[in-house]
């Protein structure tokens, strides 16, 4: 396994693929590279896995501060390609987040997934997070992309 930041241009769009898995509902490469760039510019880091010179994997993170937790990480993206799942390299993203995450001084990491996703909650549970509330969100109508 070989981790590396994603933060070119180039990389983005060739990391659209692998992101498309986990974010079907972004269909347009332009559309993926926009929205990377704007939140890189937020503290939004995309950390890639390759196995064999192939990129295999993803974790978009961002380090944060609230009242809540006080310094964290936040794991906003989370996927492994399919030909790859079960081969640990979700574990591998996680715990190289993690190690980033704690060289930074952060005290918790947070992620959020759907509550029918009981194969992700598996594997959660699996590397050590625990499910600790429950998240509300509410479309607003009218507001920018």
């Amino acid at each position: 396994m070989i981790f590396r930041h994603i933060e070119n241009t180039q990389d983005i769009v060739e990391s659209f693929a692998v992101m498309r898995e986990l974010r079907p509902h972004i269909e347009d490469p332009d559309i993926y590279r926009g929205r990377v760039e704007r939140q890189q510019k937020d503290g939004y880091r995309l950390l890639g896995v390759w196995k064999g010179g192939e990129l295999s994997g993803l974790a978009g993170y961002r380090h944060l501060e609230n009242l809540i937790y006080g310094r964290f990480t936040y794991v906003d993206d989370l996927v492994v390609c399919q030909s790859f799942q079960r081969s640990k390299l979700g574990a591998g993203l996680i715990g190289h987040v993690r190690e980033l995450a704690k060289a930074d001084g952060r005290v918790m990491l947070v992620l959020d997934t759907g509550l029918a996703n009981s194969l992700a909650q598996r594997f959660y549970f699996r590397n050590g997070l625990l499910a600790r509330g429950l998240h509300f969100s509410q479309i607003l109508e009218g507001a920018g992309a």
